[in-house]
C-alpha cells in the first residue's frame, strides 16, 4: 500500500479485523517512511455488476462511489467512518448475492436510505432530499413527519429486494 502522506510502498501491518459481516478486513498500517497510520480495507473482489441508471446508462458499480454517498450524506454527524465501510459493504455484499449481473439504480438508492435511515435520520433526509429531488421546503416536512410511520424499503418493495 502506497501511504498517503508520503506515498511510500513501505509499511507494517499493526492490527487486521474481520468486518462485522465477514466480507471484508480492516487493516490499520503504520509507513515505515515518515510513522503514518492508515487504514485499509480488503475485500474479495466480485465479478463485474453494472447498475443500470434511470437514462437508460449503463455504468460499472462502485464501492468507493457507495462510500462517498454515505460519507457525504453523513458530513459532520457522530457516525464512524468504519460504520459507514460496513453498510457498503453489506449493499455491495446483497447486490453480488443476488445473482443479477445489472443492477436498478433505484434498488442501490434504496439500500442507501435503508441503512442511512438506521444509521442516522439527519443524513437519510440528506440523501433522500437528493436522491428523491425535493424541490421545496414542504417536500423536506413532509419526509420528516413520514419519518416515524416509515417502513423499511425492503418490506415496501420486496420485489426490489428478493434475489435473482
Amino acid at each position: 500500500m502506497r501511504c498517503p502522506k508520503c506515498h511510500n510502498q513501505d509499511d507494517k501491518v499493526i492490527d487486521s479485523r474481520i468486518s462485522r459481516d465477514g466480507g471484508s478486513i480492516r487493516r490499520r498500517r503504520e509507513c515505515l517512511g515518515c510513522g503514518t497510520r492508515f487504514t485499509t480495507y480488503e475485500h474479495v473482489e466480485q465479478a463485474d455488476l453494472l447498475v443500470l441508471k434511470r437514462n437508460e446508462a449503463r455504468e460499472p458499480f462502485d464501492r468507493e462511489k457507495l462510500i462517498r454517498s454515505f460519507t457525504k450524506a453523513c458530513e459532520k454527524r457522530p457516525v464512524s467512518l468504519e460504520t459507514l465501510h460496513g453498510a457498503a459493504e453489506e449493499i455491495a455484499t446483497d447486490l453480488a448475492a443476488s445473482g443479477q449481473r445489472e443492477i436498478p439504480s433505484r434498488l442501490v438508492g434504496l439500500k442507501v436510505m435503508d441503512k442511512l435511515h438506521s444509521i442516522d435520520p439527519v443524513a437519510y433526509v440528506r440523501y433522500a432530499s437528493v436522491y428523491r429531488e425535493f424541490q421545496d421546503v414542504g417536500e423536506f416536512i413532509h419526509e420528516i413527519a413520514s419519518m416515524e410511520h416509515r417502513v423499511p424499503a425492503s418490506v415496501v418493495h420486496p420485489e426490489l429486494f428478493a434475489p435473482g
